[in-house]
């Protein structure tokens, strides 16, 4: 990646909410590409701040009520915390949902388990105020940071995102643009069954052309 950018000016804040790995990459990412940066947990902004000062230096240790209230706030919280989050806090806000299911350390919960609705579906009913955009969730934390590249780079990676507000969607596509990565859309919330885990996309490098042919193929309705 190039040195640090000056934002779009349909978003200059990011909140993220959650300091484990995903969220913390993501905003080493989002500082390098020139982004105002705010990381808030379950816990006062003064107990993280060490944390954040020393896993994403630049960013802003906050309140969740100071991240939630940024451009773009990322969900990067273990999956089953998801009711957690306060609906009220994020009302109006364009919110990427980067968490996944995993049965193995989340629990089986029954509301994942079923099959109507894909997890997001899920988070976008319980943040019914907000616009939901699924993405960031099928790419790996070190590959975050490693895979950007500039816009046009033969090598560069392309992800996939999914939500019901076209405005919300295009302000989540510049973001990933100036991540370093070429933005796919899917269609509405429900289309992000193709990158949940355990697909072809999930966890796996594709260039937008590759993407989109993996998502025009599963749009597909099966063959008796």
């Amino acid at each position: 990646m190039s040195a640090p950018q000056t934002p779009p000016a349909g978003a200059r804040t990011i909140g993220i909410l959650g300091a484990g790995r995903v969220g913390t990459a993501v905003a080493r990412q989002a500082l390098k590409a020139g982004y105002e940066v705010r990381i808030a947990t379950s816990q006062p902004a003064e107990e993280i701040a060490l944390l954040v000062e020393i896993m994403a230096p630049g960013a802003a240790a906050a309140t969740a009520a100071e991240a939630s209230g940024s451009d773009i706030v990322v969900l990067a919280v273990p999956l089953h915390k998801y009711l957690a989050l306060q609906p009220a806090l994020l009302a109006g806000r364009t919110v990427i949902d980067a968490m996944n299911y995993w049965a193995p350390t989340d629990g089986e919960l029954e509301v994942f388990e079923a099959a109507g609705r894909t997890s997001s579906e899920i988070i976008q009913a319980h943040l019914s105020g907000s616009d939901v955009v699924k993405t960031l969730n099928h790419i790996g934390y070190r590959a975050i940071e490693e895979d950007g590249r500039d816009r046009g780079a033969d090598t560069r990676r392309a992800l996939a995102l999914a939500g019901a507000d076209d405005d919300a969607k295009a302000l989540v596509a510049g973001f990933l643009d100036r991540l370093g990565y070429d933005a796919v859309d899917a269609g509405p919330l429900a289309a992000g069954r193709a990158f949940q885990p355990g697909t072809e996309i999930f966890n796996a490098s594709h260039s937008a052309e590759r993407l989109q042919t993996i998502l025009a193929a599963d749009r597909e309705p099966a063959r008796s």
